[in-house]
């Protein structure tokens, strides 16, 4: 459910915020008098900006008449966001972008310090809150901050814990399931979106609906439990232990590798199997402190910033698209469910490098390919359709990427780890809004700056090492031997690596479920 508000909220505005169809008011012409003075003169390409006074004088358009043939109101004419005011929706989008950026990285952190349940259940209510209030908010700048906290928690907070805390609960063999689903979901609130805008014209009432589903997540204080992994490595195993026992039993099983309470209690206690987090704390620092680690860390960074950017420029520009703005909305988010099931299917058979790689490949190439289409209707129906190519492909890799970090780095900043990457991922979210207003200047460059991106991404990833059917590490120690010399070139992009992976304290968690 946390993926699900999560893609909701990150798309509200794309419906609540949607430009229509408008026309320049002129005021002298209101009761068609004097109409054969004034000629409406583009400024941008499908805006109606200026108007010429008897073909020898130019002004700017102060009133516009908008087309409510898909929108009623919305906060675009609600403030007049066009023309020379497009940046306010750009700003718009941006501000929740960084607030996600924000809550990203401190609420990573912080669930890496105090757990993941309770940053998910204090998201939750803010969540609610936000999202509801925000209606409310008729100044465009309280809108703007608001706006930037509503992101901290709206996408973010229970979303990144939420999503740490399925994968350390599940182990190896089901981890790429339970990811995709994640994503899978994420998709059908982009959805719901659509379908709620489509039967709901009036932004006040859609933004309060769409903030009524963040009720969805509060019962989940008394559904869900801490993390086991954490609780493990933060030296509280007796409460971890309880946790396992408590889901055997629902799950009506008994695990071999499960040992009795005294012996797990005692199991290594002059050499611990996870630093103890007590006398250390984490930062986003360690991850840049060692070689290998850092190399990846960056690199990683890189290709969420990537898939990111290729994303949100693909799902952000649908209004762009010929046709009904929520019927192109609805099927560019259906779109990424085969994509979803395509690379469940394939993850665990040619890995999540080789994957990730060629699908980013893949997608930057046909974002590239769409740009140089004519404009007649033929050519724009095959354009678009190269559209949704790019978009099965870079839906599919964005998913991988969410598998690949939580699998690659040790459980003592696995949530850091996460909310980097995410931190990197509303960064390219916020400069999208930005790169759009390209189009003043050529319509195709939007299109080309998000494929180069993709493209550069999906090469620089082949570098990765590959993590299928490995033991996620645990310590920092760990998380530098892993996948040492492991690249595309050294050990072959299909598959597990060859290389053998460092050896591991076991503890009693991996496969508990």
């Amino acid at each position: 459910m946390s993926a699900f508000t999560a893609g909701l909220h990150m798309m509200a505005l794309v419906t609540v915020a949607a430009v229509p169809e408008y026309n320049c008011l002129i005021p002298e012409t209101e009761s068609e008098s004097n109409i054969t003075n004034w000629i409406v003169a583009p400024k941008f390409n499908n805006d109606s900006c200026q108007a010429i006074i008897s073909y020898n004088k130019t002004i700017n358009c102060e009133k516009w008449s908008f087309n409510e043939t898909y929108y009623g109101s919305t906060r675009a004419t609600q403030w007049n966001m066009i023309c020379d005011n497009r940046w306010m929706g750009s700003l718009a989008q941006m501000s929740y972008m960084f607030g996600v950026f924000t809550g990203a990285v401190v609420l990573g952190s912080l669930a890496d310090k105090f757990g993941r349940k309770k940053i998910f259940c204090i998201s939750a209510v803010a969540q609610l809150f936000l999202s509801v209030g925000v209606a409310f908010l008729n100044n465009y700048w309280i809108f703007i901050a608001t706006t930037y906290v509503y992101g901290i928690f709206g996408s973010s907070g229970s979303y990144i814990s939420g999503f740490v805390l399925t994968m350390e609960l599940v182990g190896p063999s089901k981890r790429s399931m339970c990811g995709i689903l994640f994503q899978t979901t994420f998709a059908s609130g982009i959805m719901a979106v659509a379908a709620w805008g489509y039967f709901v014209r009036d932004t006040f009432l859609l933004q309060i609906i769409y903030g009524l589903h963040s009720l969805m997540l509060i019962p989940h204080f008394w559904l869900i439990d801490e993390s086991p992994r954490w609780l493990w490595g933060q030296g509280r195993k007796e409460e971890a232990i309880k946790i396992i026992q408590k889901a055997l039993k629902t799950n009506n099983k008994t695990m071999p590798i499960l040992l009795e309470k005294e012996q797990m209690l005692s199991l290594n206690n002059d050499e611990p199997v996870i630093e103890n987090n007590q006398n250390r704390s984490y930062s986003i620092l360690d991850l840049f402190k060692t070689p290998n680690l850092r190399n990846n860390t960056i690199n990683v960074c890189l290709y969420w910033f990537a898939a990111s950017f290729g994303y949100y420029g693909i799902s952000l520009r649908t209004g762009n698209l010929p046709g009904n703005p929520y019927f192109m909305l609805f099927v560019m988010a259906a779109v990424e469910m085969p994509s979803y099931v395509f690379v469940t299917l394939s993850m665990d058979r040619v890995g999540r490098r080789f994957l990730s790689s060629s699908m980013m490949i893949v997608g930057g190439t046909a974002l590239l390919v769409s740009a140089f289409f004519p404009s007649d209707p033929l050519s724009q129906s095959i354009s678009t359709g190269i559209v949704f190519l790019g978009k099965f492909c870079i839906a599919g890799a964005f998913a991988i990427i969410y598998n690949y970090t939580v699998e690659r780095f040790p459980t003592v900043v696995r949530n850091t780890a996460i909310g980097l990457g995410s931190m990197f991922a509303r960064l390219a979210g916020g400069f999208t809004p930005l790169v759009t207003l390209l189009d003043v200047y050529d319509i195709r460059a939007p299109a080309i700056t998000f494929a180069l991106v993709t493209l550069l991404s999906g090469i620089l990833s082949t570098l990765l090492p590959e993590t299928l059917n490995t033991v996620m590490p645990q310590t920092m120690e760990d998380g530098e031997e892993f996948g040492k010399g492991d690249t595309c070139f050294t050990t072959g992009c299909f598959g597990r690596s060859k290389k053998k992976q460092p050896k591991q304290k076991d503890i009693p968690l991996e496969e508990s479920y």
